[in-house]
């Protein structure tokens, strides 16, 4: 089977975003990244390009440059899916464009920059039968997954108390200082969308409780914290959430955490038992019960499920990481391109990219009438 034809936006120089990406397009060999735009710079784009071993032919000046030049090829040699890893305030102008000239999207969170765009881009994606992945990275993870199936099979039983905390603290040494954090993108409206530790990470946390539990967010309660009065955007917040059935929960995210890493760590609770995972040890699901000592649950090993050992890449006791996630990811995508049977929740969809912006605009509305309770109802 030939390999899917991959094109990057942005993802240049040194950024995390673009080596994450291109290293997980190339974990399972079904991707050949063969052309982009990684740099708005042309002399830096090409010379990334030789960096990392890319045919500069199919390197284009720009983005509208790169869907008229692809959309002239024979279509068995056009670029067949478009990575979008440029800052949010690009994703919907890039991904409208892809979908309206017939290309397949793996796009970053958050989806956009609001829920209208984000719904207009779902309106365009069922119309052209596309498909399009939001890279929520830690449904990756193969305990994340295991961690899934047990719960739709039942482990738990009825969900009690969802609690999802995302925590880092790389702001805390720039947000003290008025003119550095000025220039932050992701502290800057006009770039980041109306919201920035909500919209980074708030997002994650949030896609997590109801990618695990299969259920939906039904209102949410909020309280966000900028720090100080001229910065327009939240740098840490908390929010109350509730399912309709009775269960209730917490999501707590902040980039003021001093000392923080990158500490997302959820625990889920149930009439039965209750998860407790961390991504900074994402190889250890700990499963909780009343009436025996806690289980510690490690991939690699016989005992898991089918999602998640089809996501494991290593024998049990080998670490994998975030590389790995993001990976799985793009191997969900590739078996729908190839119309293979994938499971569920192989990857995230356009349907989660739509509800985390649903969720960030909910937050932000819910804060500024002073902390009140709104309903998460797809306008």
């Amino acid at each position: 089977m030939s390999k899917i034809r991959l094109g990057v936006l942005g993802g240049g120089g040194d950024s995390l975003i673009g080596v994450l990406h291109r290293v997980a397009s190339n974990m399972y060999d079904r991707y050949e990244i063969v052309g982009g735009v990684f740099n708005p710079n042309y002399d830096e784009n090409i010379k990334f390009a030789k960096q990392i071993g890319v045919n500069t032919d199919r390197i284009y000046v720009d983005f509208d440059t790169l869907v008229e030049e692809e959309l002239k090829k024979p279509a068995n040699e056009r670029i067949e899916v478009v990575s979008v890893l440029t800052p949010n305030f690009l994703h919907y102008p890039m991904a409208k464009k892809l979908l309206e000239n017939g290309f397949n999207v793996i796009c970053e969170k958050p989806l956009t920059t609001s829920f209208s765009e984000a719904k207009e881009l779902e309106a365009l994606q069922k119309k052209n039968n596309a498909i399009f992945a939001v890279t929520y990275t830690y449904t990756g993870y193969p305990m994340v997954r295991h961690m899934k199936h047990l719960i739709a099979e039942g482990a738990l039983g009825e969900i009690h108390k969802v609690d999802i905390q995302y925590y880092q603290g790389w702001i805390n040494p720039v947000v003290h200082d008025k003119e550095v954090r000025k220039k932050v993108w992701r502290l800057d409206p006009t770039k980041a969308g109306i919201s920035s530790c909500i919209g980074d990470i708030g997002t994650h946390a949030f896609q997590m409780a109801e990618y695990l539990t299969g259920m939906e967010v039904s209102s949410l309660l909020s309280d966000l914290n900028t720090l100080y009065d001229d910065n327009p955007l939240d740098i840490d917040g908390t929010v109350l959430i509730r399912f309709g059935n009775k269960a209730k929960g917490v999501i707590r995210a902040s980039q003021i955490a001093t000392g923080e890493e990158n500490n997302l760590a959820v625990a889920i609770y149930g009439r039965n038992g209750g998860f407790r995972w961390e991504q900074e040890n994402p190889n250890f699901l700990y499963f909780l019960k009343d009436d025996e000592p806690r289980r510690v649950i490690k991939p690699g090993n016989a005992y898991v499920s089918k999602v998640a050992a089809d996501g494991t890449k290593l024998p049990g006791g080998h670490p994998e990481g975030i590389f790995d996630a993001m990976g799985n990811i793009y191997k969900g995508v590739a078996k729908a391109l190839r119309g293979e049977t994938s499971f569920n929740g192989e990857y995230p969809t356009m349907n989660d990219g739509v509800r985390g912006m649903l969720f960030i605009e909910k937050v932000v509305e819910s804060h500024k009438k002073g902390n009140v309770w709104l309903p998460m109802i797809n306008q």
